[in-house]
């Protein structure tokens, strides 16, 4: 019941401009009262009427909402931390690696998400390695678990040994160094192929197809094993010289150079004098095009010259070496136009829709590109003897451009990295209650995927071996051979090649 003597009638007043109240004192009144009284009178139909709707709203019981009118919020994300250069000569190849990381959370949550949950990236700068500290400590604040990055080794060393300290679960998306998934430290991860991956698959070529092209048997075959004088050099060259020992092949040669004061003359009168069949070469991409140069210059003949570390994959290699550099190895990983049969049927299907995407997306074409900073530092625009031509192109197996192409070499590593964590690993996670830090990693561990299970050809399996902890065991490298000028083409293995070993023994 309302005690009309506490109601109030507000009236607006259009002829005044605004509202107005019914006293003559221009102010609430009671109902009731003697000013009321008088002033009502007028009115009176009106605020009966307006008592009797007051009231019969009051007595209405309020509209309950149907069932399929409640909504339900959405369960929360999962976030991720993304940090990559954003900045500077490393921003462009990064930026690539970044963008494969992108479109495979993209595809994660189109297909529904993980057990219904979106996956969102947290994308941090990371320009340094002294800011990686900061950088983790800032995810961590943020209620983060788990972070990928960083492309370059440089940067991802440090950026993996803060997120580890932090409590974090770092996952790599790209760099090869083997110190990376050498510590120990059991919150890091790779998926990709590390130093030693692509000095044993230079060694491994050697003996199963340059032997018998050379007319020898894998004993008879002299090799050679020149490295840069750095970490990262010396241990793709010492995985080299382990697998050629384990093959039979006689390393006639260890030599190394250094990388401010190489002494090219010295080091081709040492080679020459080993008589190398092959030579198997650990460098970065400006000594890299110099040790060619030297060896031309020496007159150093030899049936193969394999480089080993991603260097002459670049398009500097191949740019400025012209015909020069027809005919040499790399031991790489793969990029985007190789063989389909490397490929179970599911990874072609999801390599397939990564290409597609990668060209909606406005990605580069799958031609290699330099490695800046990823080796030793090294810059692009600071590179002695590099072109610092960002004109130079170089041609692959299929058209650049094309959706047969595919992703960069960056890109691929990026998408199969993220693929596997989004696919394989955090559903398991989130399926056992356990998103935090030691719930992914462990999940991480129990995942065992067949060569050709990843989009790069990759199986995956990670090491539980301290000295490798961490790094898959079944990460993918390839062989592939400057055929033309600026043209490439994949030779090894056979279920990756396009086309067959060519220019055996070296023209010159």
């Amino acid at each position: 019941m309302i005690d009309a003597d506490l109601v109030e009638v507000n009236v607006f007043d259009n002829q005044r401009g605004g509202r107005a109240w019914t006293s003559a004192a221009n102010r609430p009144t009671r109902l009731g009262s003697p000013t009321c009284r008088a002033a009502i009178a007028p009115w009176t139909a009106i605020g009966l009427v307006l008592l009797v709707l007051v009231a019969t709203g009051c007595a209405q019981p309020a509209a309950r909402p149907s069932p399929s009118a409640v909504t339900v919020a959405p369960p929360a994300p999962i976030r991720v931390g993304a940090v990559f250069p954003l900045q500077g000569n490393a921003a462009g190849l990064a930026g690539e690696q970044l963008k494969g990381v992108q479109i495979a959370a993209d595809f994660a949550n189109a297909d529904g998400g993980i057990g219904g949950r979106r996956i969102v990236l947290d994308v941090r700068d990371l320009a340094s390695r002294d800011d990686a500290t900061a950088v983790m400590a800032g995810l961590k604040s943020d209620g983060i678990s788990l972070v990928i990055g960083a492309y370059s080794s440089d940067l991802s060393i440090a950026a993996s040994q803060a997120a580890d300290a932090a409590g974090l679960v770092y996952w790599e998306a790209g760099a090869v160094a083997d110190q990376l998934t050498g510590r120990g430290l059991p919150l890091v991860f790779r998926v990709g192929a590390s130093g030693t991956n692509l000095g044993s698959n230079s060694a491994a070529f050697a003996a199963r197809v340059l032997a018998p092209r050379l007319g020898a048997t894998p004993g008879d075959l002299r090799v050679a094993i020149v490295n840069a004088e750095d970490e990262y050099a010396r241990s793709v060259a010492d995985a080299a010289a382990r697998t050629a020992a384990e093959a039979g092949l006689s390393v006639v040669a260890r030599a190394s150079y250094n990388l401010s004061l190489p002494r090219w003359p010295a080091l081709m009168s040492e080679l020459s004098s080993t008589r190398p069949d092959v030579v198997i070469l650990a460098s970065h991409i400006p000594d890299g095009i110099a040790f060619r140069r030297a060896m031309l210059a020496a007159g150093l003949n030899v049936g193969a010259l394999i480089g080993s570390t991603m260097a002459e994959c670049s398009p500097d290699f191949a740019g400025e070496l012209g015909q020069n550099a027809i005919g040499v190895f790399a031991s790489d990983r793969p990029t985007g136009g190789f063989q389909p049969s490397a490929l179970s049927p599911t990874a072609r299907a999801t390599y397939d829709r990564l290409a597609t995407a990668w060209i909606s997306a406005g990605g580069a074409g799958s031609s290699p590109a330099p490695k800046e900073r990823e080796y030793g530092g090294y810059g692009r625009d600071a590179q002695p003897g590099g072109s610092g031509n960002q004109s130079d192109s170089i041609k692959g197996p299929v058209e650049e451009g094309s959706a047969a192409a595919g992703p960069t070499e960056e890109g691929l590593s990026g998408f199969s990295a993220a693929w596997a964590l989004f696919r394989d690993v955090l559903p398991d996670a989130v399926a056992a209650g356990r998103l935090d830090p030691a719930g992914i990693a462990a999940a991480a561990r129990t995942v065992d995927l067949p060569d050709g299970a990843l989009p790069n050809g990759a199986g995956l399996r990670f090491s539980a071996g301290q000295a490798t902890l961490g790094q898959n065991e079944r990460a993918a490298a390839v062989i592939w051979q400057w055929q033309a000028v600026r043209s490439y083409t994949f030779v090894w293995p056979n279920t990756y090649a396009t086309g067959s070993v060519a220019f055996v023994p070296l023209p010159k």
